[in-house]
């Protein structure tokens, strides 16, 4: 192996072994949670490295990196997450690669992926990105839905041609009642998804927890984890 895709590989069993270890210590099993891996600011040549390694979700934040990464990878049997703050006049770009977008957040954001979708035959997977230390209804400066807004942009999702409603998102929050309080933020975030389910029982995905946090992620039920830095390594710092 090249010394980047045995230093790939290393990185990955680590986290593999954590994300076991978690499901273990909460009683679940390892198959009901899957890693997606944050490939944001890598190249093109990490993700087919990641994809021969045995992965499977990737992510990316910003359509301008992940759009020509996507087409370099397009042969790859891979499912494209976009879980950045997405701009509409963006949305024709990544409804072309996104099989799930994981930051939907307002309803002119619905209108837009559900006319593109429908337009290209396409139908993506959205996720409500939830911001716990948000007003209620209110966005935050990261993006995403106070809880007292979940229930009327879910359904707003459901309603719409070529959107398919997965679940729910969020971001451990730096401020509000949950800074500092990882574990309890996701608690929140799964009762959160017990109410939605009532609704829309097949919106089961709960993607939570990043590689500083999966652990209290995957032991209070998240069904996904975006992992970045811990497969990857240390981002450099930009400018």
């Amino acid at each position: 192996m090249t010394d980047r895709k045995t230093q790939l590989a290393a990185n990955l069993a680590k986290v593999e072994d954590r994300i076991a270890a978690a499901c273990a210590a909460a009683g679940r099993g390892r198959d009901e949670v899957t890693l997606i891996v944050v490939t944001k600011t890598y190249p093109a040549s990490d993700v087919r490295i990641l994809s021969e390694l045995g992965v499977r979700h990737v992510a990316e934040n910003k359509d301008q990196d992940a759009a020509p990464k996507a087409a370099e990878c397009s042969d790859l049997p891979l499912v494209w997450h976009f879980v950045g703050q997405l701009q509409t006049n963006k949305v024709r770009s990544v409804v072309r690669y996104a099989d799930v977008v994981q930051s939907v957040d307002r309803s002119r954001l619905v209108t837009a992926l559900s006319k593109e979708a429908a337009r290209v035959g396409r139908e993506v997977g959205c996720l409500i990105q939830v911001a716990l230390d948000a007003e209620e209804g209110a966005r935050e400066e990261r993006g995403g839905v106070g809880p007292g807004g979940i229930e009327e942009l879910a359904d707003l999702v459901a309603d719409s041609p070529g959107l398919r409603l997965d679940g729910l998102m969020t971001v451990a929050p730096l401020a509000g009642p949950y800074a500092g309080r990882r574990r309890a933020a996701f608690e929140r975030l799964m009762d959160l998804s017990t109410h939605l389910r009532r609704a829309h029982p097949a919106a089961n995905m709960v993607s939570a927890g990043m590689s500083a946090d999966l652990e209290e992620a995957v032991a209070v039920g998240a069904t996904h984890v975006r992992v970045g830095t811990a497969v990857l390594g240390v981002r450099p710092r930009l400018g």
